[in-house]
């Protein structure tokens, strides 16, 4: 009996579907697809969009001490809302390292979690991600929405919220990159 290469092309790719559900593969090839399909964030119209008026919100940072957002009043400030169980978080943490990379000290970043601590930290560490931490403390007044995870927002020196993503984005791209250097020398 002879196979044709049409029946083992159609084993070949039934093993590999497969291998999204039972195998480690999957999961990262999960990954690479969610990264594979993130664009780029979009503006948001200068006349829909809408301010930020009140930044008093309290948070904890990677050393879980409290401190507020007013700290960021009048500077360029990203948000980033996530999780370390989601896995779109995870597949989109990686280009907002780069951002974070690129940026630091230019603006502020808020890459904010409602976990514990101890798996974060984990997390983190398993990823090689260096970006800094804020923690959500349940119950706060909060500026933005935190209903989706994972979401983020891009907020101009006058509150004014830019571009805000629900779902993956890639934040390294040019076209990011172009926004922020505006965005920063206003």
């Amino acid at each position: 009996m002879k196979i044709s290469k049409k029946t083992i092309l159609n084993v070949v790719f039934i093993l590999f579907v497969l291998s999204f559900f039972v195998t480690p593969i999957g999961y990262y090839g999960k990954i690479w697809l969610n990264r594979l399909f993130s664009f780029s964030p979009s503006m948001i119209e200068q006349s829909e969009q809408q301010k930020i008026t009140d930044y008093d919100w309290r948070l904890k940072d990677e050393d879980w001490n409290f401190f507020n957002f007013e700290k960021s009043k009048g500077k360029v400030v990203f948000i980033n809302l996530w999780a370390s169980w989601r896995l779109p978080s995870e597949a989109e943490l990686a280009s907002i390292q780069e951002l974070y990379d690129k940026y630091k000290g230019k603006m502020d970043f808020y890459i904010t979690t409602n976990e514990e601590r101890e798996p974060v930290e984990a997390f983190m560490e398993k990823h090689g991600f260096t970006f800094p931490v804020t923690y959500l403390i349940i119950g706060e007044k909060i500026p933005i929405k935190t209903d989706k995870v994972p979401s983020s927002y891009l907020i101009d020196k006058y509150g004014n919220i830019v571009i805000h993503e629900e779902g993956i984005s890639d934040w390294s791209t040019r076209k990011v990159y172009k926004v922020l250097d505006e965005l920063i020398v206003e």
